[in-house]
């Protein structure tokens, strides 16, 4: 009797587990396939992402995320408008003109740059520590170049004439190295690229340094992650999942940078494992910052957004009437 009663309650257990396998089965199925567009080539600074796919963060929280690299802000907030991704990564300020000149369906759903790494390089050896030592000198610019647009805000601040400065226009690919050879006395870029760029420069045999425009308190956000109004409407459980695994990538990220690279690497091995952790390194330092504790992890608090606008408005030609906020949903951050 005890065997066959044993054999009652395993074949009971047995069925109810096979009656009740397909539904886990649908759950392991249920993962939602994302497609994460870049704003640029995949250097060190977009390591969390990948290394969040490759230790399986983004599989756990329900999302199969795919990444593509992109061609600029604006090129990607197109094409995510467009359906070609879920999700891209974009300048804040993309967003705001996007918004108003074609009417983009596009919002912001999260901050990834607390505040800007808008920089301008210099060689160590020219003897320019300030903004006001640019005076006088040649800085070589990109058409459209968003340093440019910005440029008299931190000129103003720094006290810095800049009817005084000459800008050289330039092919992106030549900035490097025409700085580096001397034919320009400054270049603008990210100050995430400071490690790759210095070590070209080393290469030649000078060194770098680098002006940071937050010096000079051009605290403004920068680099952030946008989907549609219709993804927004349709899909709010893929997005709230999608920035839960986002952030704890970057946790992880910032907690082994080391283990975060090797996996960039491997699925971006162009890019050199040195190189990975300088950028991620300075990249983080955007993310985890004092402004944090006010504004949580990705989040924005409304006087630094308002900044942010006024600046981007008046550079760009945008309506100063224009609420930023219409242009942000950020309720899928996790609760803090």
């Amino acid at each position: 009797m005890f065997n066959r009663l044993n054999r009652g309650v395993f074949a009971a257990a047995l069925g109810a587990a096979l009656s009740f396998s397909p539904v886990l089965t649908d759950r392991a199925r249920a993962a939602d396939d994302v497609h994460l567009m870049l704003d640029w080539i995949p250097t060190g600074d977009y390591a969390p992402y990948y290394a969040g796919v490759a230790s399986g963060i983004y599989k756990r929280n329900g999302v199969e995320l795919r990444i593509s690299r992109g061609n600029g802000s604006g090129d990607t907030l197109a094409k995510v408008a467009g359906g070609a991704a879920e999700i891209g990564l974009a300048d804040i300020s993309a967003l705001f003109t996007a918004r108003q000149r074609s009417s983009l369906p596009v919002k912001m759903i999260a901050a990834v740059y607390a505040h800007s790494p808008h920089s301008l390089f210099v060689r160590k050896d020219s003897g320019i520590t300030t903004f006001t030592g640019l005076e006088g000198k040649k800085i070589g610019i990109t058409p459209g170049n968003s340093h440019r647009l910005y440029f008299p805000a931190v000129a103003a601040a720094a006290r810095t004439d800049p009817t005084k400065i000459e800008w050289v226009t330039v092919d992106g690919s030549a900035m490097g190295p025409l700085l580096i050879s001397g034919k320009v006395d400054a270049i603008p870029t990210y100050s995430t690229n400071f490690y790759y760029q210095n070590k070209q420069a080393r290469k030649a045999g000078t060194e770098l340094s680098f002006l940071p425009f937050v010096q000079v308190g051009f605290a403004i956000y920068s680099l952030a992650i946008h989907t549609t109004e219709s993804t927004i409407d349709k899909r709010p459980d893929m997005l709230r999942n999608f920035m839960k695994a986002t952030l704890e990538s970057w946790e992880s990220a910032r907690n082994d940078p080391q283990a975060a690279c090797e996996a960039h690497v491997k699925a971006n091995p162009q890019v050199d494992l040195d190189d990975c952790l300088g950028s991620l390194k300075a990249t983080l330092g955007f993310i985890f910052t004092d402004h944090v504790k006010d504004a949580g992890l990705g989040g924005v608090t409304a006087e630094r957004l308002k900044k942010t606008y006024e600046i981007v408005a008046q550079a760009q030609g945008l309506d100063p009437q224009f609420d930023p906020a219409s242009a942000l949903d950020m309720s899928f951050l996790p609760k803090r």
